[in-house]
């Protein structure tokens, strides 16, 4: 994996969890806007729009850096829009990350052998 593919999976993975916790946070938002007189929304929805639009570039950027297959990029693209799913791609990318730095230096190792 290249410096530019890497750097696009660290930037898709380190706006996950924020992008999910801005979409819980709304969610709640919009239970106390119709429960109470607080009302948050506008903030709130302002930040996870933000957000939101953050993550859809970076997993552009990444799918096309990473040359995923259609099937994983639909996956990242599916858990930005549930409420949780910010979380799970957040793990995913970093188990998929530490993967490749075990398979780089695997290969530093063999090439260095030979």
């Amino acid at each position: 994996m290249d410096l530019k593919t890497a750097s696009a999976l660290r930037r898709l993975r380190l706006v996950s969890a924020p992008e999910a916790v801005s979409f819980l946070l709304l969610l709640v938002c919009s239970v106390l806007k119709r429960t109470t007189d607080f009302n948050a929304v506008p903030v709130m929805g302002m930040v996870h729009g933000v957000l939101f639009v953050l993550y859809v570039l970076f997993w552009a950027d990444a799918w096309n850096r990473a040359k995923w297959p259609l099937g994983t990029a639909a996956f990242y693209f599916v858990l930005s829009v549930l409420p949780t799913g910010g979380f799970f791609a957040e793990r995913r990318l970093r188990r998929e990350a530490e993967d490749a730095v075990i398979a780089s230096r695997a290969r530093r190792e063999s090439v260095a052998k030979a």
